[in-house]
């Protein structure tokens, strides 16, 4: 799971100047999706695909999963699973927490450890170049090596495949590309080894565009990396590979994608911070170059993983996402009329032709024609024709049932102070 690379980003997706041969081939031998939705900030997705639950279930503040909550860990190491976790944390901060949400193994930034290191009274952000990280609970520090955060990550996947080849296993990486600082990669022309990290939230403002297609790319490298371990070890064929972001591209940049401009909408309901690239390949097993254009919620992920845990759904277990299996096995309808979101600054219930979105008070609500990506048309809602007006009153339906099924000890959701691109 990349982190803010909106669905633009990649070059099966239709990307101009971006190129990601690693995911275009995993897409053309397997199934693509055009309509995949995460929440529009980094924690909320977070929480939503590691647990299968709509946030306004679960969901109590930025940087916090609750220690009483079930994550997909738990599912595969009670299905006989090894399970490890690598990349961007922002769940919790304790050191052991990877372990408490079902994870024998972690390699993971912002865990327990801020995200800024301070010498000699300056801060530098510790994600990238001679990172800080936490290997299994133990702080690690690589200042002054040269080495790559996000290589340190996967080389930590790659490992960890290699001990459990004989194994069932589960690896879930939530990637610290592509957030920002947008700063160099060990492929870009100005890579210093020597750099500590950035001391500005987002880089190098004269080269970030530059940077962000960089990184983009890189993430391209790691999953061909990744995969081809998989090769190495003779269980490519008997390995899901599933490829998807945790919510749209940075505000500040701007994608060429299908000839016109993208400009990234992190942390909005819009389309540019909403919409998400997702891949799933299965060799032999999944659909091969299949495009799917049915709705995907972030909640889908939790059933379509227990499947393949078990074989079968638990008859236990409360959902609210859908298996993909279905449609990734035989191209069936994946049976989703509408994808809901609930986070710190507003609520959005939205199906393939319209959005209805409302603030958290229930003020301020809207409703937009989605039909075509990218291109929202906001709707006068005294003026809506019969079938918008039939369209709106269900999709405000689905909000307000929605809003009943938060716990009472939750306590209602505060809106947010926007602090989406420094986390």
């Amino acid at each position: 799971m990349a982190d803010d690379l909106g669905y633009e980003a990649l070059s099966c997706n239709g990307a101009d100047q971006i190129k990601t041969p690693n995911l275009d081939r995993l897409a053309k031998n397997g199934v693509r999706f055009t309509n995949a939705f995460a929440n529009p900030l980094c924690t909320p997705t977070r929480v939503k695909i590691m647990t299968g639950l709509y946030n306004v279930k679960n969901y109590i503040k930025f940087a916090h999963l609750p220690l009483s909550e079930k994550t997909f860990g738990h599912f595969a190491k009670e299905a006989g699973y090894k399970t490890c976790v690598a990349g961007k944390w922002q769940i919790g901060y304790n050191a052991k927490s990877y372990s408490h949400f079902g994870f024998d193994e972690a390699c993971l930034w912002q865990q327990s450890i801020p995200r800024w290191r301070s010498l000699d009274g300056v801060k530098y952000d510790s994600r990238f170049v001679s990172p800080l990280l936490e290997i299994n609970g133990e702080k690690v520090d690589y200042l002054h090596t040269g080495k790559y955060g996000p290589d340190v990550c996967a080389d930590f996947i790659c490992s960890f495949i290699e001990k459990n080849k004989s194994n069932p296993f589960f690896a879930y990486y939530p990637m610290i590309l592509t957030h920002c600082p947008f700063d160099p990669t060990p492929d870009s022309d100005d890579w210093d080894a020597k750099r500590i990290g950035s001391t500005d939230n987002k880089g190098d403002l004269n080269r970030h565009q530059k940077h962000f297609i960089d990184m983009v790319q890189y993430v391209d490298k790691i999953v061909g990396k990744i995969e081809q371990k998989l090769v190495e070890q003779g269980i490519r064929n008997n390995t899901v590979i599933l490829f998807t972001g945790d919510n749209g591209t940075d505000n500040t940049i701007k994608t060429q994608w299908n000839g016109s401009v993208i400009h990234g909408k992190k942390g909005s309901l819009s389309d540019r911070g909403t919409r998400v690239p997702l891949i799933a390949n299965f060799p032999g097993t999944f659909k091969e170059n299949f495009i799917s254009e049915d709705l995907f919620d972030f909640t889908d992920f939790m059933p379509t993983l227990l499947e393949l845990f078990h074989g079968s759904l638990p008859t236990n277990y409360s959902l609210d996402g859908i298996s993909l299996l279905p449609t990734l096995k035989k191209g069936k309808n994946h049976d989703r009329s509408f994808v809901y979101m609930w986070y710190e600054q507003g609520i959005l219930a939205r199906n393939k032709n319209f959005k209805y979105q409302v603030n958290l008070d229930f003020t301020n609500p809207s409703f937009w024609d989605v039909k075509i990506p990218y291109k929202e048309k906001k709707l006068p809602i005294d003026s809506l024709n019969e079938n918008q007006q039939s369209e709106m009153l269900r999709l405000k339906e689905i909000v307000e049932d929605m809003e009943k099924t938060r716990p009472s000890h939750l306590g209602p959701m505060k809106p947010r102070v926007s602090k989406s691109n420094k986390s």
